[in-house]
């Protein structure tokens, strides 16, 4: 793609922000975001996990409230960041195609393209002429589909073009000043990005501006004509991408200096030692021939990309997905595919990333919360022993350093960080030879996340096995006594001990899957 040369991005264009800001209860995920996209160019948004990406898109499309103080400007629509609703996001003329493309897989291409836009004669659909103005809107963008086709039998390609085209139906009657694409290429195979990203480059060419949020960085490189980089939270720099290699690249995403944490004292048994999780080509949803283990006293990190099926491996292990091919050793027994109960009675433990939706019970006491995962230790002759599980629930309090104004405070009224320390504890509490942890850090503030790592350590210490899922780079250099990288449903790296270096972990994550 011919781009023209420019060192930094003007001033004015098809978006400008303006010391955008969003605090979540614990933490900054944006701090003074500025930064501007000038019209009729394709700009990519990049940054790590974490770095605040989806929620400044979120802001954009008016899913999240910013902090007060900012403003967007988006063509000549101007509005203060923390009054920005998804109507005024899309009159302003913001589209957005997100990973999940919203698509209804039985309908046809065109009812998802009109949705509740379908003419009508005499009180029914007028299907000629729905169909027609479908078709027109994709001969128009030069999107080689039917539009009687039903979306289902669409290639993933064919169907984030459809996506693409549902944005930008109404863009010959109605200025479309930005669309947001995020993770377009995430799903698709190596096969079809290059026909997804050519038609981007036409898009643009007629001039269409697109800001473009992708982890695959050499995308970003050869197709955009500026780049964003966010790192915490907080915008790194916006220059143009023939300022920018890869190597470059990959360092501003993950920084020059990392390692605030120091790397604690590994409590891994000797290699002798037999593995406490032995997994042996699993195959099954998004995983492919999966080989891996943990042995006891030592954490073993799993470190990917969105959709490399760092969440899904945890969730196998654990039962709550089946699988088609290998198998799960713990304590050198099989685990039966598909069954948390085994994986339970054979000693595994499990913390989801998704605390308010898969593990926290809001509305009930924090007692209940740590007592729900062995009820029937408090049950005697068909009876209840509520004090004693709030004795019991008092003892954890202290040994897990749980702030709360008493045992049976409700769960919703603690801070992030106490919940996620209640939720560790549950499970803690029932000495795991197996800890699996999905993002146990992540919305927790400083202080509670020091007091988690010391609770993960401990319980290496004890002899456990974990493993762990992170997008913190910090978390993985502090805590890992080996990382796995994943990058399309299998482990494409490895390495131990000294050789888990920031340089290592940044190239491995941000180029394996361009090095393929």
């Amino acid at each position: 793609m011919e781009r023209t040369p420019s060192s930094t991005v003007a001033p004015a264009g098809a978006l400008a922000l303006a010391g955008v800001t969003k605090t979540f209860p614990g933490m900054r995920a944006l701090d003074d975001v500025t930064f501007s996209v000038a019209p009729g160019r394709f700009h990519s948004l990049v940054g790590g996990n974490g770095s605040g990406k989806s929620t400044l898109i979120k802001i954009m499309a008016g899913v999240y409230r910013a902090d007060p103080g900012g403003t967007i400007t988006v063509g000549p629509h101007s509005r203060s960041a923390d009054g920005i609703t998804p109507a005024w996001s899309h009159q302003a003329g913001i589209r957005f195609v997100h990973q999940d493309l919203g698509l209804f897989g039985a309908l046809s291409v065109t009812e998802n393209l009109l949705g509740p836009d379908m003419p009508r004669a005499y009180r029914s659909i007028d299907w000629r002429t729905a169909h027609h103005q479908a078709q027109s809107v994709l001969d128009r963008l030069g999107v080689p589909v039917a539009a009687r086709r039903c979306v289902r039998d669409l290639r993933p390609a064919e169907a984030t073009l459809v996506a693409i085209a549902r944005g930008l139906r109404d863009a010959d009657t109605t200025e479309v000043n930005l669309l947001v694409l995020d993770e377009p290429t995430a799903r698709l195979p190596h096969t079809e990005v290059d026909e997804l990203l050519d038609r981007l480059d036409a898009l643009v060419a007629d001039g269409q501006t697109i800001l473009y949020v992708s982890h695959r960085l050499d995308e970003v490189l050869d197709h955009s004509h500026s780049v964003t980089v966010l790192r915490d939270g907080v915008h790194q720099t916006t220059q143009s991408a023939e300022c920018l290699d890869r190597r470059r690249l990959t360092r501003l995403i993950v920084g020059e200096e990392r390692g605030i944490l120091h790397k604690r004292a590994s409590a891994a048994a000797d290699g002798s030692a037999a593995p406490i999780l032995r997994v042996e080509g699993l195959t099954g949803g998004p995983l492919h021939d999966v080989d891996l283990d943990v042995r006891p006293g030592e954490i073993v990190a799993v470190a990917g990309l969105v959709g490399s099926g760092r969440t899904s491996l945890l969730e196998t292990i654990f039962g709550v997905h089946g699988y088609v091919a290998g198998r799960v050793m713990l304590g050198g027994r099989p685990i039966r595919r598909g069954r948390v109960d085994a994986a339970i009675h054979n000693g595994a433990a499990y913390v989801p990333e998704d605390r308010a939706r898969h593990s926290a019970f809001h509305s009930l006491g924090l007692e209940m919360n740590l007592s729900v995962a062995d009820l029937h230790r408090y049950l005697r002759k068909g009876v209840f022993r509520r004090r004693q599980e709030l004795r019991d629930a008092v003892s954890d309090i202290d040994r897990f350093s749980i702030r709360a104004a008493a045992p049976d405070t409700v769960m919703a009224h603690l801070s992030g960080g106490n919940q996620q320390k209640a939720v560790l504890a549950r499970w803690l509490g029932q000495d795991p030879k197996l800890l699996l942890l999905d993002e146990p850090t992540q919305g927790v503030d400083v202080g509670a996340r020091a007091e988690i790592y010391e609770q993960i350590t401990d319980a290496a210490r004890g002899g456990a096995g974990v493993l762990l899922v992170s997008s913190d780079l910090d978390e993985l250099l502090h805590l890992a006594d080996r990382v796995y990288v994943f990058d399309g449903g299998t482990p494409v790296a490895c390495a131990t001990g000294s050789d888990i270096t920031p340089e290592w972990v940044g190239h491995t994550l941000f180029n394996s899957t361009e090095d393929e």
